[in-house]
C-alpha cells in the first residue's frame, strides 16, 4: 500500500447518491451516525459513482495499488468506514475508497485496516525479486503492528499477490517498459523500485 490523495466528489454524486441515500434512510427512520438495523438492507447507489470513483483515482485500487479495468466489472466501492458501523456514511463520497473485488471482500466491515487516505509514506517495503510485502523494519512497534495487521486482513502477501507484483516488475525489466508506464499501472511496485533506485 501506498498513500492515496482524496479526490473532490463528483459535481453530480450529491444528486445520484447522497440524496437518494438519505433520503431512503429517513423514509426507513434510520439514525444517520448509528449502526443499520440487524440485517438492513439499503439501496447500493454508491454504485452510481463506480465510473466517476474508479476515473477520479485513475482505476489504481487503494488497497493493492494496482491497476484494473473498469469494463472488467472487477472494481468496487468500499465503504472503508463499513456502512453496517454507520448509517449515514454509506452514502458519502469522502468513505469510499476504490477496490477491486478481492480487497474488498477480504476487507468486509473490519475496522483494523490502515486508511490509505491517511497513510503515512513509506510504511511498507516490497521485496521486488519476490513480490513479499512486510513493514518498513524502521518502525516503531505499534505502527508495524498496525501495518501487520492490514497486510493479514487482506492477505497482502498471499501467494496471488506476491505473483501480481514479481509480475509487473519483471515485465518492466524484461520489456524495457517505462517507469511512467509501470508507474501508472503498478504504482506500488514503482514506488518501490524507485525508492531503491532501480529506474
Amino acid at each position: 500500500m501506498i498513500p492515496v490523495v482524496a479526490q473532490p466528489e463528483p459535481a453530480n454524486f450529491d444528486a445520484s447518491v447522497r440524496s437518494k441515500g438519505l433520503k431512503y434512510l429517513k423514509k426507513k427512520g434510520f439514525s444517520l451516525g448509528e449502526p443499520l438495523p440487524p440485517k438492513a438492507d439499503i439501496p447500493p447507489y454508491w454504485r452510481e459513482c463506480l465510473t466517476d470513483l474508479h476515473h477520479s483515482y485513475a482505476g489504481i485500487c487503494a488497497y493493492l495499488g494496482v491497476y484494473f479495468e473498469r469494463v472488467m466489472g472487477a472494481g468496487s466501492v468500499d465503504h472503508f468506514i463499513a456502512k453496517s458501523t454507520h448509517a449515514g456514511l454509506a452514502y458519502e463520497w469522502s468513505n469510499y475508497r476504490l477496490a477491486c473485488s478481492t480487497m474488498n471482500s477480504r476487507k468486509g466491515a473490519a475496522n483494523d485496516v490502515l486508511d490509505p487516505f491517511c497513510l503515512a509514506p513509506d510504511l511498507f517495503r516490497l521485496q521486488l525479486s519476490t513480490g513479499h510485502i512486510y513493514p518498513n523494519p524502521k518502525l516503531a512497534a505499534k505502527a508495524r503492528r498496525l501495518v501487520e495487521d492490514t497486510i493479514e486482513r487482506l492477505r497482502l502477501d498471499d501467494q496471488q499477490c506476491r505473483e501480481l507484483r514479481v509480475n509487473w516488475y519483471q515485465d518492466y525489466l524484461e520489456h524495457g517498459l517505462p517507469s511512467d508506464y509501470l508507474k501508472k499501472k503498478s504504482p506500488f511496485v514503482w514506488h518501490e523500485a524507485n525508492r531503491q533506485g532501480l529506474l
